[in-house]
């Protein structure tokens, strides 16, 4: 499933299909049949989980749209390789890192991280540390984008209310009358989406324009092309 937003800050499903465990190949099917439907150039950013599959695609074929990481997911998958009696301790680092308000202050708080659970838990630290560069790249979008991209909650949150529903149809249909179904879930739940923050900046970074720690650089000349939807 991917959601996407309108120049007017609207979001909408753009896409949806079912696929195998997440695969590169299913994921490639579903991005080559939205380029198909008119979306030639790739997004400036994608916002995701670790699925490999997605990225592997993406990176197929969108070539130049930027990865951030969802925050949401590397949390709990770090967390995870903690003891129990230090996740409270661990959460409260990790928000340090993405709740920063800017990129220095950030990798401070990722270094801190790494430097007090690195050598009892090293798992958990390599586990952050390899998509370090993924997991900080809103610091170069607008801050009034950063609570819609440093998480896939759009997308998680709509689903919870279509797994009630399926999970209680589970065996009961083919997998395209199940497709069907979600689809018009999701179109139901589309109603209660709301528009996001700082839509007038959606322009801007289509264009190409710089940011820096939130913050649009006057002066600063319009990014690469490749940066464009």
């Amino acid at each position: 499933m991917i959601i996407g937003a309108t120049e007017e800050g609207r979001k909408e499903l753009v896409a949806i299909g079912d696929g195998f465990r997440e695969s590169e190949l299913s994921w490639k099917e579903l991005l080559l049949d939205l380029k198909s439907r008119g979306l030639a150039h790739g997004p400036s950013l994608a916002i995701g989980d670790g699925a490999l599959g997605f990225w592997k695609a993406m990176k197929q074929v969108y070539r130049e749209t930027r990865k951030q990481r969802c925050w949401v997911h590397k949390m709990a998958n770090v967390l995870n390789r903690l003891p129990k009696s230090l996740q409270s301790q661990g959460k409260k680092n990790l928000q340090a890192i993405w709740m920063a308000p800017s990129r220095a202050e950030a990798e401070k708080a990722f270094d801190h991280f790494l430097a007090v659970f690195g050598a009892k838990y090293p798992k958990a630290c390599e586990n952050l540390a390899k998509d370090r560069e993924d997991l900080l790249a809103f610091f170069d979008f607008p801050a009034e984008h950063w609570k819609h991209i440093r998480t896939t909650n759009p997308i998680e949150s709509t689903f919870a209310t279509v797994r009630l529903r399926t999970d209680k149809t589970r065996n009961c249909y083919t997998g395209k009358t199940v497709l069907a179904m979600v689809f018009q879930l999701l179109r139901s739940a589309a109603k209660k989406w709301r528009i996001l923050g700082g839509a007038k900046l959606l322009a801007e970074v289509i264009r190409g324009v710089k940011f820096v720690d939130g913050i649009q650089q006057e002066d600063a000349p319009p990014l690469d092309a490749v940066h464009n939807i």
